[in-house]
């Protein structure tokens, strides 16, 4: 009799203590905002990509993989160790935080297909430029001429024509003879 009611006040004990962690852990005083922890875990995932890819060149510079993000953030792992905890616990509102950063991530993605696409654009006009270049060299070299630009053979007379009106007009000649103003020739 005595062990079925110690049985029962431990059971009971445990129903306690289980419908009190229902409630979930208390709101840390210094609970991170929902906007910095969006920040944080976009930085922590970027930082271990990161570091899966160049983890020696980030360690040859002096970056601790694990202390980066909190020192960025100025909080410390208990601080966030806490605050992910209280918000895993409020299911809606974690929801939305990772909401936020599947979208955050997906956006940075985009951008950098977008930079990527730019950067091959230029690279291949650079390709192409050269590849022009040295095939204008190599026709050059086989035929024994010079190629010009037609355009700046254009440029080229263009230039030497003003030179040569200019020194027509520095030695007298002038374009054109000059027409007299009669009427200020008679007063």
């Amino acid at each position: 009799m005595i062990f079925k009611k110690i049985i029962g006040v431990i059971g009971l004990l445990f129903f306690v203590v289980a419908c009190n962690r229902l409630k979930g852990p208390d709101k840390p005083e210094n609970l991170i905002s929902k906007k910095e922890m969006v920040s944080i875990i976009i930085d922590a995932k970027i930082i271990s990509s990161a570091s899966s890819i160049n983890k020696r060149t980030m360690q040859d510079s002096g970056v601790v993989i694990n202390d980066y993000v909190f020192k960025r953030h100025n909080i410390d792992s208990l601080q966030f160790a806490e605050s992910n905890n209280y918000y895993a616990f409020h299911v809606k509102e974690y929801d939305a935080i990772y909401t936020m950063v599947s979208d955050s991530l997906e956006k940075l993605k985009e951008k950098l297909k977008e930079q990527e696409a730019e950067e091959w654009k230029i690279q291949t006009k650079r390709e192409e430029d050269s590849l022009k270049a040295i095939k204008k060299d190599s026709i050059e070299n086989k035929i024994g001429v010079k190629i010009v630009d037609s355009l700046k053979m254009k440029q080229r007379k263009d230039s030497l024509t003003t030179k040569l009106l200019q020194k027509k007009v520095k030695d007298g000649k002038g374009l054109i003879a000059p027409i007299l103003d009669t009427v200020s020739l008679q007063n």
